[in-house]
């Protein structure tokens, strides 16, 4: 593409952002938080490099933060309407159905005891216990694009149960004490009941593990492919035995070596084999699947899948390979637009922070999408980013 041409889908693309502000003000009652609104969602967009209220309001103009520290904390709006049309917005331009719902979770790491939700506990993104909070997010990711769509606040046990404590950081009296994999399963409800029909849903071991999960899953009709430990009891014939057991039924003729997806260094090949398991629902088959290193045979990772019967092992394989875009999701999304950047401690301050992130990060993807990937450009998301003059 031509300097001329990037400049000139770099206007349209102002000028779609423009559009989106404008089409976001009916979720704010007041100018003042609209106008507040728009100018948060360009800070989290622009190029500076820590998106809080002072860098945000300084990058805008403005000759202090109040306006910004105001949206976040008193002004009238609801940041679950703004979700609502965020998911919306994603669905309308990857298409409803045909793409795959992700489910994971990542630690924003906290000082202090005053975040709500705020306590020691273990983060994948630090990899360790950490005193941080904890986000549950729904992803959807459709052929390249790939949206953070829901997110929940995990408020821990010992939260709930400290009501002074819960009152104290703004948590609803009526927000009672939920699990990860009940934050998890009211997103994917909210995903269907906005029109997402997706092939698949993917998860990690924390979810995959958990019948009431796979359950609802399959109440809902939906295909999955989830991560499940060694131990992973399962069911087929009369037996009931841990996953591992299976191997002694695989002899080698029976594993595949397929790609599940492109890596950096391009086909991430591994041998793949799946063992039919019990299936209670008619129509559907549920199996056992397992991948194994190509170069240590001893490195064996498990799923169990539910998927219509037919669906080819190649299908099970790409679903699984498909679970890491959630990552790249958070990845881009804390370094594009700042979604790990709040100094907000409130509950309701960390569901509004983290609302316009995503809708800013969708603004991103779908706008790259329509203008660039659509006509052939091969411009990555970073070039994108610094060529694109918003700042």
């Amino acid at each position: 593409m031509s300097a001329k041409e990037f400049k000139k889908k770099t206007k349209e693309l102002k000028e779609k952002i423009d559009e989106a502000l404008k089409e976001i003000g009916i979720y704010f009652k007041r100018l003042e938080a609209r106008e507040s609104a728009k100018h948060y969602i360009r800070g989290l967009l622009s190029q500076i490099g820590r998106k809080n209220s002072w860098q945000i309001a300084e990058e805008e103009g403005l000759k202090a933060p109040y306006k910004i520290q105001h949206l976040l904390d008193r002004a009238s709006w609801d940041s679950e309407e703004l979700r609502d049309y965020n998911m919306k917005v994603v669905g309308e331009a990857a298409g409803f159905q045909g793409g795959t719902l992700i489910v994971d979770e990542t630690g924003f790491l906290k000082q202090g005891k005053k975040s709500a939700g705020v306590i020691r506990q273990y983060s994948g993104t630090a990899g360790r216990i950490e005193n941080c909070q904890i986000g549950v997010f729904l992803a959807y990711l459709s052929g390249k694009d790939r949206v953070l769509i829901d997110r929940e606040l995990y408020i821990p046990k010992e939260w709930s149960e400290d009501k002074e404590r819960c009152i104290a950081a703004g948590i609803p009296k009526d927000r009672i004490f939920a699990t990860k994999l009940e934050l998890a399963q009211s997103m994917i409800k909210r995903a269907l009941n906005q029109g997402y029909r997706p092939l698949w849903v993917v998860a990690d071991e924390v979810y995959g593990q958990s019948y009431p999960f796979r359950k609802f899953l399959e109440d809902n009709e939906l295909s999955y492919v989830v991560v499940v430990p060694k131990s992973q009891s399962i069911c087929w014939g009369l037996n009931k035995e841990p996953a591992y057991s299976v191997l002694s039924e695989l002899t080698e003729r029976k594993w595949r070596v397929l790609s599940c997806g492109n890596g950096s260094k391009g086909d991430r090949l591994y041998k793949w084999a799946h063992f039919p398991l019990n299936s209670p629902k008619k129509g559907y088959k549920r199996y056992l699947l397992l991948r194994k290193s190509l170069n240590d045979p001893t490195h064996i990772s498990y799923y169990l899948v539910s998927a219509l019967e037919g669906v080819p092992l190649q299908e099970m394989v790409k679903a699984a390979g498909q679970r890491w875009a959630i990552e790249e999701c958070f990845k881009a999304a804390k370094g594009e637009v700042g979604l790990d950047q709040y100094e907000v401690r409130s509950y309701k301050g960390w569901y509004r922070h983290i609302t316009l992130a995503m809708l800013a990060y969708a603004f991103l993807v779908v706008t790259r999408a329509q203008l660039f990937i659509n006509r052939g450009s091969k411009v990555t998301m970073t070039e994108f980013k610094k060529k694109r003059g918003l700042a």
